[in-house]
């Protein structure tokens, strides 16, 4: 609301423009973007491209949670004003979902300790909010009358963000009605703040927890046998019994609300009876409490490793239902305890059967770590490589909605991984509070220009 990036995401996680207007790929490793002229800093001077480039290099310089969106840069070329080239240290598909990060004033801040400057007290920016007032318990927002976006009236003249020493602090204001609006990850929000005088927006947050499959391995190499799995494996009893359902469950990595994976469900489900089915229709025979199949006068039984990091309590529980679910298959599987080195090896050496895994998803929706090119799973399909390299050079909509469905199918089919649950984000805000409160885990205030108490 004070800075801006060169583009923003919509409710559904798409690109859009901000700072910059348009962007288009010059070659694998370049962007040319096109910047808005009629935005000016609260100060009152010219937004430029010199600007981003100021802004990407102090980002270069130091430790900033907006660090990763610039690392892959290597320069940036300043074509006119109003015009930047960005050049980069090879292939980012769609690079344009990292140029998110806030841009800074060159004149504002050049020759300042970013860090530690005072300037930091009364900041400019270009947004539709400005700085009035910092004191040490708060901040004044104040509508900043020189914003570009002339067409959206901003119908709240005032906020303050209040700042607090502690979580709890922060809870007891919220529960007296002393914050409107607060946006958290903590799964136990209801027993600090109650259940009463205020609503909630649940969602599917960004850290997506998953099995990936080694194709390397001799049983998994087969697709029956990942089908079974799947069909073996009940998610919500996962959700249920070991996070008391604050999570949710996931078919698909960009199943959280991507305007290209909406309204597609990309698990086979669960179905007990169907997993069975597969593996006899694949000449497998259950006996003895196990799934036996007899090849070249070689008799083999299913059995798998499970590897799991230790210092993960809660990853260990899950692993320890998914041996249980599947052990009552006849799947056997071995759980591995590994120490966060250990773990990091054997992905990266594929040195592994299953895999449970986790990842912070970014909001671009590119798909390379499970899909491309040296992918976790070691997972290799010729469709699929080649709409992975239809989609990194396109940026037609409805192209990519076609390709991404497609993408969801296979990967439905295929089961190279299966998505196990995303954990939950929550918006809590105060019942006066009206408007169309449409938030996601990447920005809340979508809209906030027409809410209202």
């Amino acid at each position: 609301m004070i800075y801006e990036p060169l583009v923003t995401l919509t409710a559904d996680y798409k690109a859009e423009p901000c700072l910059a207007t348009e962007w288009a790929k010059q070659s694998d490793n370049s962007y040319l973007i096109k910047l808005r002229e009629n935005a000016k800093w609260t100060e009152g001077q010219r937004f430029t491209a010199e600007d981003v480039r100021f802004t990407i290099d102090r980002l270069k310089e130091i430790s900033s949670i907006y660090s990763y969106n610039v690392q892959h840069v290597i320069g940036v070329d300043i074509v006119d004003d109003y015009t930047v080239k960005i050049n980069l240290d090879g292939e980012i598909p769609f690079y344009e979902y990292q140029l998110t990060f806030p841009i800074l004033s060159k004149d504002y801040y050049e020759n300042e300790d970013f860090v530690n400057t005072s300037k930091n007290n009364s900041p400019v920016g270009t947004g539709k909010y400005k700085i009035a007032e910092v004191e040490s318990s708060y901040i004044i927002l104040e509508k900043n009358e020189g914003w570009w976006n002339r067409e959206k009236q901003r119908t709240i003249e005032k906020i303050t963000v209040n700042l607090y020493s502690s979580i709890g602090e922060l809870y007891n204001s919220f529960k007296i009605g002393n914050i409107d609006l607060i946006a958290t990850t903590n799964e136990n929000l209801q027993e600090y703040i109650g259940t009463i005088g205020y609503s909630s927006k649940e969602l599917k947050g960004r850290e997506h927890t998953f099995l990936a499959f080694n194709m390397q391995n001799t049983f998994l190499a087969r697709q029956e046998i990942r089908k079974a799995i799947s069909y073996s494996i009940d998610k919500e009893n996962i959700v249920s019994s070991i996070f008391n359902n604050k999570c949710f469950t996931s078919s698909f990595p960009l199943d959280y609300g991507n305007w290209l994976s909406q309204g597609q469900d990309a698990s086979s489900g669960y179905n007990m009876e169907q997993g069975k089915q597969i593996l006899v229709e694949n000449g497998w025979a259950y006996r003895s409490g196990s799934w036996q199949k007899t090849e070249n006068y070689k008799t083999q039984k299913i059995g798998l490793n499970l590897l799991v990091r230790a210092s993960d309590a809660s990853r260990i529980a899950v692993a320890e239902n998914i041996r249980q679910q599947l052990g009552n298959q006849g799947i056997g599987i071995n759980i591995v305890q590994a120490s966060d080195e250990q773990y990091n090896n054997s992905i990266n050496t594929k040195n592994y059967d299953i895999a449970l895994c986790s990842m912070t998803l970014s909001p671009s929706p590119n798909l390379t770590t499970y899909l491309g090119d040296g992918n976790i799973a070691g997972y290799k399909n010729e469709e699929v490589s080649n709409i992975m390299n239809e989609i990194k050079n396109t940026t037609d909509e409805n192209v990519l909605k076609e390709k991404y469905t497609r993408l969801a199918e296979i990967y439905k089919t295929d089961i190279p991984y299966i998505s196990l649950y995303n954990n939950k984000y929550t918006v809590a805000y105060n019942s006066g509070l009206v408007g169309e409160i449409t938030p996601n885990w990447f920005y809340q205030f979508y809209g906030i220009e027409e809410w209202y108490k």
